[in-house]
């Protein structure tokens, strides 16, 4: 067993002339969390087991007949070691996991499902004979999530009580970089305690190590000359070491890579995989290709009334912006006079503008207009949820939209869409002023933050309740 020794300090003042106040601390700086988050995990496994062999078991006994009891029974004990596998896979047992609950719920509800298709597939394989009832299956596995959900929400106060609200002991140490501060971190700077980076000196690394004693992770910010000192200080040492860099900030960088006598720095990536976006290009094409079927009528009836109206041409096209900073024509159906349309879109539309058509003015107020971007989705130049494409020449107050703000062409790693987390929230309408965009594409990068089936279709869901607005000229 390793014995570790308590060594009492002396913080010196500010001064350095031993004046002041002085006041004493031990190292190591906190107790080790490895072993307390090893604990927590196996006993999140057992609570697990324990709650899927009871939402299992008192199902059966409910619902099920006498044969499905018994093969319920004898399920449970494949069903746990799956799904303690699957659970393993998804990162449910993680510091993430026990420091963030959504996180942990959710992925409980996907370890059930991923364990139900396994045991599925792995029946197929082998030919088994044994069935159990939808029915009964189906509620053992909600009360197994139930249960496991329930489980997460009643252990949150025993895992901030062992190991705090980050579940890791993080120390910044401050060698005269950029200032760093994180929430629950130990801060020690380098002049203060006489440390420095210096590998051949065996008593200064006994001192360094005993700093970084049961830290999980050590981040110094220091001058770019003595970085290299401190990465083979944490190249040996047993701790997950980090050298801040404002760069990786200020460039907004995802990652680093080495090639053969090189380094980079990722400063961007494809915001959706590869599966991701097959999966939203199946959803778009299944959602554009019903609405324009089940549409079909009220669009043939608009194109008529558009014709009749000034005998001009029923669609309006203009180019916007779309993924990978390409342009395209977007379709929308004609709100404005033949003469005064404005194909750069340098003048928004206004309350009693003069250039819109009577049946203009109705169908911009009930977004009727956009509708025919339904076929911008089909053709892949558009997504049904996304930033929405604005025209080139559009103006926040005075400026450009890249002029305000330069992280406006972010908007672009994605298609755009009919409809986004900026529309669904009220953010539309004529940029009047640079504050508008501001507020607009805050709510655009929201999206690209993280996307998911499922927000998308909260989204498309939300964007019927603003339908109509007051911001539609």
């Amino acid at each position: 067993m390793t014995m570790t020794t308590n060594h009492a300090f002396v913080l010196p003042s500010k001064d350095g002339a031993g004046t002041g106040d002085r006041r004493r601390f031990t190292l190591p700086l906190g107790p080790s969390l490895e072993r307390r988050r090893l604990q927590i995990y196996l006993a999140l496994m057992a609570f697990d087991a324990v709650g899927i062999a009871v939402a299992f078991l008192s199902v059966g006994r409910t619902l099920a007949t006498n044969n499905d009891r018994s093969i319920l029974a004898d399920l449970v004990l494949l069903f746990i070691p799956v799904y303690w596998a699957v659970a393993l896979s998804l990162r449910l047992y993680s510091v993430r996991a026990l420091t963030a609950l959504r996180f942990a719920q959710l992925r409980v509800v996907y370890a059930l499902f991923g364990t139900v298709t396994t045991l599925i597939f792995m029946a197929y394989l082998a030919h088994s004979p044994l069935t159990v009832g939808r029915l009964p299956m189906g509620v053992n596995v909600l009360a197994a999530a139930i249960v496991l959900v329930s489980i997460r929400s009643v252990m949150r106060r025993f895992v901030l009580l062992r190991c705090g609200p980050t579940a890791e002991n993080v120390l910044i140490i401050d060698d005269g970089g950029v200032p760093v501060r994180l929430p629950g971190a130990w801060t020690i700077k380098t002049r203060e305690h006489n440390l420095k980076p210096d590998f051949c000196d065996p008593h200064m690394l006994d001192r360094l190590g005993l700093f970084m004693t049961n830290m999980d992770r050590v981040l110094v910010s220091c001058e770019p000359e003595r970085r290299a000192a401190w990465a083979m200080i944490f190249k040996g040492s047993n701790v997950s070491g980090e050298i801040v860099d404002p760069d990786v900030h200020s460039l907004g960088v995802v990652g680093a890579r080495r090639c053969y006598s090189f380094g980079t720095l990722v400063v961007s990536v494809g915001p959706l995989s590869a599966l991701d976006r097959a999966i939203k290009r199946a959803m778009d094409i299944a959602t554009a290709g019903s609405a324009l079927l089940f549409m079909l009528p009220l669009l043939i009836c608009v194109a008529i009334l558009i014709r009749v109206e000034d005998g001009g041409p029923v669609f309006f096209l203009q180019q916007r912006q779309g993924r990978n900073n390409r342009l395209f024509w977007i379709y929308k159906f004609r709100s404005m006079r033949v003469q005064q349309l404005d194909l750069t879109g340098t003048r928004s539309a206004s309350r009693d503008d003069e250039r819109v058509t009577r049946i203009g003015r109705i169908i911009r107020r009930t977004s009727i207009d956009e509708l025919p971007q339904l076929i911008n989705v089909l053709r892949g130049n558009m997504s049904v949820v996304g930033p929405r494409p604005h025209a080139i020449g559009s103006l926040a107050g005075n400026k450009p939209f890249w002029e305000v703000d330069p992280r406006y062409l972010l908007r672009h790693s994605l298609k755009p869409g009919l409809t986004g987390l900026a529309q669904v929230r009220g953010l539309r309408g004529a940029t009047d002023t640079e504050i508008d965009l501001t507020h607009r594409l805050q709510a655009d990068l929201e999206y690209l933050d993280g996307w998911t089936v499922l927000r998308d279709v909260k989204i498309i869901l939300g964007t019927i309740k603003v339908l109509f607005h007051d911001k539609a000229f």
